[in-house]
């Protein structure tokens, strides 16, 4: 339409435009497309230099962004399992019939970048909480085996308990009658569960174990980068030991 037709009957230089739902369509689809790699490269590379500084590792960077893909993939596999058509086992789509999911030719074009930003957000919070206690207690034992146990116990409930939080917000997305609602309440949530319950406690924990004081590797060259304390004071600081008061009788 716009290469041959509209040159053949209008004059030329004459800027014409198409409009209506297929053009809008069509234009989102490019711009989506354009734009999600370069998304993907920016938020994928931002978390690597700021956990890099925050923990001085290059090992944990690298894990922590696997660790969170995981869960972003799975998310995908499952949303297009229960809703694209034609796609996945029988009982799944029995399931989703069951809770009411329309099922369409094609999966939003918007959900997969949109579900990318929201999960790599929320797992990367996750990780960040366990990753701060395990380090904490690290850098004063340096037993990595003893750090982790000591990480996983102190956060595990409050991941929990902020996974359930998020669980139920996106539940009611995916309660509603919109497929595209559907479709993101229901791959945030099995997301988030999935990171709460499987990556976060089981997978991550026993990568650290395995990997032991690897965990921790950080090159000489890359030494002239700033120590951060995540939690505001430096571990190679030494806070004087208050002096009591004499009290009178």
């Amino acid at each position: 339409l716009r290469a041959d037709i509209v040159p053949a009957v209008v004059a030329p230089g004459t800027e014409v435009l198409v409009g209506g739902q297929s053009a809008f369509s069509v234009d989102f689809l490019e711009q989506t497309g354009t734009y999600t790699p370069i998304v993907f490269l920016f938020v994928l590379g931002l978390s690597f230099v700021l956990l890099t500084v925050a923990f001085r590792s290059i090992v944990i960077p690298a894990k922590a962004i696997v660790m969170n893909l995981l869960s972003v993939g799975a998310a995908y596999g499952l949303v297009v399992a229960f809703f694209q058509a034609g796609v996945g086992p029988g009982w799944v789509k029995s399931i989703a019939a069951s809770l009411g999911f329309r099922q369409v030719e094609v999966i939003e074009a918007f959900i997969p970048l949109f579900m990318f930003s929201v999960l790599f957000g929320l797992s990367m919070d996750y990780h960040v909480f366990l990753l701060s206690r395990i380090k904490e207690r690290f850098d004063v034992t340096r037993d990595n085996a003893e750090s982790v146990a000591y990480g996983l116990r102190n956060t595990g409930s409050l991941i929990t308990g902020a996974a359930l939080i998020m669980l139920g917000v996106f539940g009611g997305f995916a309660a509603g009658r919109l497929a595209p609602l559907q479709q993101m309440g229901f791959g945030l949530g099995v997301a988030v569960l999935l990171d709460a319950t499987i990556v976060r406690t089981v997978v991550v924990p026993a990568s650290m174990k395995l990997l032991g004081s690897r965990n921790w590797y950080f090159p000489s060259w890359l030494e002239w980068i700033p120590k951060v304390s995540i939690e505001g004071v430096s571990h190679d600081e030494v806070i004087p030991e208050a002096t009591p008061e004499p009290v009178s009788v």
